[in-house]
């Protein structure tokens, strides 16, 4: 893997697969290199290297249509084909250390029969596998093998993070009613965030797969359609999975606040009771405590005494009266 300037492009791979699982390294700036004869050549090419933009426009003997498509800063999964090829854009989870996985990486992939070339801004660590399976020689064989390598991967770490949200919707939903308040409603919203981010993408992937067999031409062979089928399949089937994940987090959120709601009703009834109780006591100090002559008791020894049996009495009165009516 090379690094390129302002001058020189810079090839994070180019090679040429031998047909049996290897590739022979190559330089595409050579004209005798990278030619149809001598097998599939792939080059793999970051567009934020001025350099390898300038290749691709001026060098790499493609449509500005796909040259846009290849170079473009932002799209979504996509795929279709012309009289010399097929595009594909493809995303998949940023598996890279220390970044967030729902802020899914895209690939850009031209396949002609005996040429490939991708492009994209990060790195993607599904290219990187296929780099390493080539030099231990059990790589792509074929411009349609590549294919199917790459969209197999991307799905492979997009069945991991699936499998991952999954476990921690699982985690919430068992520690609901022990976890800290806070925590829990982050941890329900970052799931809700990281579920409807990669959602947003997975969907139109599957809509291009299932396009991608269905493409007139022959690009692909029967082997590569049916591979190609089932992952189609296999998207669909996490994305069901993502679905289902959605609609546990909606129902953890629902109970959470179900329980909240819950405790403040248990915490006002409290008060009510207690507010309830002290009532007819606050009346009686209050009527008590006037002054004006007259008042019962103000000169007996017993009168303060005559007061509080006239409270505990009224405070017990009143719990008989809720005990008669199950309110407590």
């Amino acid at each position: 893997m090379t690094t390129g300037n302002k001058s020189r492009p810079g090839f994070l791979y180019s090679g040429v697969f031998d047909g049996r699982g290897g590739a022979a390294p190559i330089d595409p700036r050579l004209p005798d290199q990278g030619t149809s004869g001598q097998g599939v050549t792939w080059i793999h090419l970051d567009v934020n290297d001025e350099a390898s933009r300038s290749w691709l426009e001026n060098n790499g003997g493609l449509e500005s249509m796909i040259v846009d498509a290849l170079l473009a800063d932002e799209t979504r999964p996509r795929s279709f084909s012309t009289d010399h090829g097929l595009l594909v854009v493809l995303r998949g989870v940023n598996s890279n250390p220390g970044q967030d996985p729902e802020d899914m990486v895209s690939v850009r992939v031209w396949i002609e029969h005996n040429r490939i070339i991708s492009t994209r801004r990060r790195r993607l660590l599904s290219i990187i596998d296929i780099q390493e399976m080539l030099k231990q020689g059990v790589g792509p064989k074929t411009s349609g093998g590549f294919l199917s390598i790459v969209v197999a991967k991307l799905a492979d770490r997009i069945g991991d993070f699936i499998d991952d949200i999954e476990n921690r919707v699982g985690v919430a939903e068992d520690t609901m009613t022990t976890q800290d308040q806070t925590q829990f409603r982050q941890m329900v919203t970052t799931l809700r965030h990281q579920i409807a981010a990669v959602r947003r993408f997975l969907a139109p992937q599957r809509d291009a797969l299932d396009r991608l067999y269905r493409q007139p031409g022959n690009w692909l062979s029967e082997n590569d359609i049916r591979d190609l089928r089932d992952e189609a399949d296999r998207i669909t089937r996490y994305l069901e999975d993502l679905d289902l994940a959605r609609e546990q987090t909606m129902v953890l959120r629902e109970e959470f606040l179900g329980m909240l709601a819950q405790e403040q009703n248990s915490r006002m009834y409290v008060l009510s009771v207690v507010a309830a109780v002290f009532l007819p006591l606050t009346f009686i100090t209050g009527l008590l405590g006037m002054n004006v002559g007259g008042l019962p008791g103000l000169n007996s020894p017993l009168g303060f005494v005559g007061s509080l049996v006239l409270m505990v009495v009224a405070a017990i009165g009143l719990l008989a009266f809720f005990r008669a009516k199950k309110w407590l």
